[in-house]
C-alpha cells in the first residue's frame, strides 16, 4: 500500500465474522518458519500506514468464521499444519475465536503483527512481532505483548534514518532472549536493496541477529 492506505482502528466484534482479503496456500517466505509450507490467513485493513508495506490489504470482504475455517481446512489438506494470521494487522480484530478453531483441529497458528495492538490469544499461538517506527521512534512494547512475543523481526534500510539499526521495543527488560530478526527493506531499487541486504547481515554478524530475507519474492510466490 506504500502508505497510502486509510488508518483503520481496532474493530469490535465476538470474532464470528472477519474482514478477510485473501485465504492461500503458500511457503512461510520471512522470519522464524521459513520455508515451511503454510495457509496464510490475509485479514484486512491496517491501524498504520508505512511507506515501505507493499502488502495489498484494502480489498477485502466480510466472512463468518465457519466459511474462514473450513477454507483454511480445505488448503491445508494434510500438507499445511502451519497457518499464518497476517494482514495488514490482524490484532485490529478479534481473532482469538479463530485461534481456538484452528489449534483445536491441530493446525500451528502464527501471527504476524506490528507490535501496537493487543488481544488475548491461546498460549500456543506463536507471535511474530514486526516493530514500526510512529512519530519518529520505536515504542517500547506493550507489557502484556512483549510477554508473548516469540520472534522480533526488524526492517532495516541502509539510507533510512527511521530504520538503520534495531529498536529497544523493550527487550532488553523482557526478562529473557528474544530472538531478534533483521529483515532488508524492499526499496525496489537494486542498488539500494544491495545496499539494505549488506547493511542488515553486517548488522545479524556484528550482534547476533537471525538474517531473514523475504524469500518469497525470490521463490517467484505470493
Amino acid at each position: 500500500m506504500f502508505g497510502k492506505n486509510p488508518i483503520r482502528p481496532p474493530e469490535k466484534g465476538d470474532g464470528n465474522h472477519l474482514k478477510v482479503v485473501e485465504i492461500f496456500p503458500t511457503l512461510q517466505g520471512e522470519g522464524p518458519f521459513v520455508g515451511h509450507p503454510a495457509v496464510f490467513v490475509r485479514l484486512g485493513g491496517c491501524n498504520l500506514a508505512c511507506s515501505f508495506c507493499d502488502t495489498e490489504f484494502e480489498a477485502f470482504e466480510e466472512m463468518d468464521l465457519i466459511s474462514v475455517i473450513a477454507r483454511v481446512e480445505k488448503l491445508a489438506a494434510n500438507t499445511h499444519d502451519l497457518v499464518v494470521i497476517t494482514g495488514g494487522e490482524p490484532l485490529r480484530q478479534n481473532i482469538a475465536p479463530l485461534c481456538e478453531a484452528l489449534l483445536t483441529k491441530g493446525l500451528r497458528v502464527q501471527i504476524e503483527t506490528n507490535g501496537t495492538l493487543w488481544r488475548p490469544l491461546p498460549e500456543s499461538v506463536n507471535i511474530v512481532c514486526s516493530p514500526k517506527v510512529t512519530d519518529g521512534k520505536y515504542h517500547t512494547l506493550r507489557p502484556d505483548l512483549l510477554a508473548r512475543v516469540d520472534a522480533l523481526k526488524f526492517i532495516i534500510s541502509a539510507d533510512d534514518v527511521d530504520y538503520r539499526a534495531v529498536g529497544q521495543v523493550g527487550q532488553a527488560t523482557a526478562g529473557r532472549a528474544i530472538p531478534i530478526y533483521v529483515q532488508p527493506m524492499d526499496a525496489y531499487d537494486p542498488a539500494k536493496n544491495a545496499a539494505n541486504a549488506a547493511h542488515a547481515l553486517a548488522l545479524a554478524q556484528v550482534n547476533g541477529y537471525h538474517l531473514s530475507t523475504q524469500m518469497h519474492k525470490l521463490w517467484g510466490i505470493a
